[in-house]
């Protein structure tokens, strides 16, 4: 998932090596931060945060699948 996301957000920033993504996993859920540059935070959000809400669609989907909830969460 971590590779994924990753991929998913390296091709929408402007400056792909300044990505982090930490991934914190519990019991049920997977808690995934993503450390972006300051001035790619508007473009992960995108406009209205369409993009994090398609990014968001994904992952739940994705995790959906192994039984996880999933919530991502864009850090400075």
């Amino acid at each position: 998932m971590k590779d994924f996301i990753a991929y998913i957000i390296k091709n929408v920033v402007s400056k792909p090596d300044d990505v982090n993504i930490e991934v914190n996993e519990g019991e049920q859920s997977t808690v995934i931060d993503i450390h972006v540059d300051k001035e790619d935070i508007s473009k992960v959000i995108g406009k209205q945060g369409r993009t994090i809400k398609a990014i968001r669609t994904i992952a739940l989907a994705v995790g959906a699948r192994y039984g996880r909830k999933v919530r991502i969460e864009v850090i400075q």
